[in-house]
């Protein structure tokens, strides 16, 4: 690679980063106005920490900011907004796949990290934030290494945060997962070849995994205003289930595959349930504008609501939520980054060279 593809690489790596996290501070950034902290910052703090909430304020004021690429986005950062802005939040994430595995192995136990860019995106968060993360048990060892509340204690060896498990019956994963999420929702968001099978006893136990899902994010939940991040397209009717109990809530999802346009959306017979789901968010987000679009369409012609297309923003049942793309990226190897050049020569290389 060259000394200029080293220098880009570089940059981009950290905008990346930067734009995935604007959801979680923004959010963070609209709760405490609401709720304002309890010390005031110090003249001392941590200079990455302020340079991200000047982008949250550019961002809250203009929609954009031109530095928003140049802040150095990092766990550290993510750490010291939320100890000093909300010191009491707590940072829960919920998705199917585990980040930890445990399967029996002969006389042993054996420990598997899936190969999922959705663990690989949030698990430095969940590091940083020393959170919890609910997932679906499915290793045949899951059961005999958790404690007796079904916790275990993350990664191993250098443990920093909890992995709560799930436990789904044979019934509940077959109509939940393998049936209504991967032989309805997927095909459809995806508008594949193959027609999307909707089954009542699928959508039956998909609502019910999902209540089961809420009862865990409200046992875990310490206080009355969580973050939690839903992820993906098993969890649709999962926010609204969050606010109903826990109102003050900031409920973050992101939707990891697309959103199809509104006419092969409606052939869901559960389509104004799954839109009021999601519409219990906080924030909505996709990975592309069209997809966000095509969620606002949807909205627009199933659902009585107002929609401020200025502001992205959806109101439907005395509640707003933005509807927002957040091209999601990952942390990248420590091992390579520490081979790349510090990220401020390359910045000031760059800067001389095309002004």
């Amino acid at each position: 690679m060259t000394n200029y593809g080293a220098d880009l690489l570089w940059v981009l790596i950290f905008a990346s980063l930067g734009f995935s996290a604007l959801a979680v501070f923004l959010s963070i950034s609209r709760h405490r106005r609401r709720h304002p902290p309890a010390v005031a910052h110090t003249a001392g703090e941590d200079v990455a920490a302020e340079a991200a909430r000047k982008v949250i304020r550019e961002f809250e004021k203009n929609g954009q900011s031109a530095d928003a690429a140049l802040v150095t986005w990092s766990p550290e950062t993510l750490r010291k907004i939320l100890a000093d802005d909300l010191p009491d939040a707590q940072v829960i994430v919920v998705s199917n796949r585990e980040p930890y595995i445990h399967n029996v192995k002969g006389d042993g136990v054996e420990l598997l990290v899936p190969a999922s860019g959705l663990v690989s995106a949030l698990e430095p968060i969940t590091r940083a934030c020393a959170g919890t993360w609910i997932a679906y048990g499915g290793g045949t060892a899951d059961r005999l290494t958790v404690d007796n509340h079904d916790r275990v204690q993350v990664p191993p060896g250098n443990p920093s945060y909890t992995l709560r498990r799930v436990w789904l019956t044979e019934e509940e994963h077959q109509g939940y997962y393998l049936g209504f999420a991967n032989e309805g929702l997927w095909p459809l968001c995806h508008i594949a070849f193959t027609r999307p099978i909707f089954r009542a006893s699928d959508w039956a136990a998909y609502e019910a995994v999902n209540r089961k899902f809420a009862d865990t994010v409200v046992a875990e939940a310490r206080n009355e205003r969580p973050i939690v991040l839903v992820q993906d397209y098993h969890f649709a009717l999962l926010p609204r289930m969050i606010r109903e109990r826990l109102p003050e809530a900031i409920v973050i999802t992101f939707w990891h595959i697309p959103w199809p346009n509104s006419e092969v959306y409606s052939i869901c017979p559960w389509r104004e349930r799954i839109l009021e789901g999601l519409l219990g968010s906080s924030i909505i987000g996709f990975h592309t504008q069209f997809h966000a679009n095509n969620f606002t369409e949807s909205v627009d012609r199933f659902l009585e609501s107002r929609i401020e297309r200025a502001d992205a923003a959806i109101s439907y049942g005395g509640r707003t939520t933005l509807v927002h793309a957040y091209p999601i990226s990952i942390e990248w190897p420590a091992d390579l980054l520490a081979k790349l050049p510090d990220v401020d020569d390359c910045r000031a290389r760059m800067r001389e060279r095309f002004g």
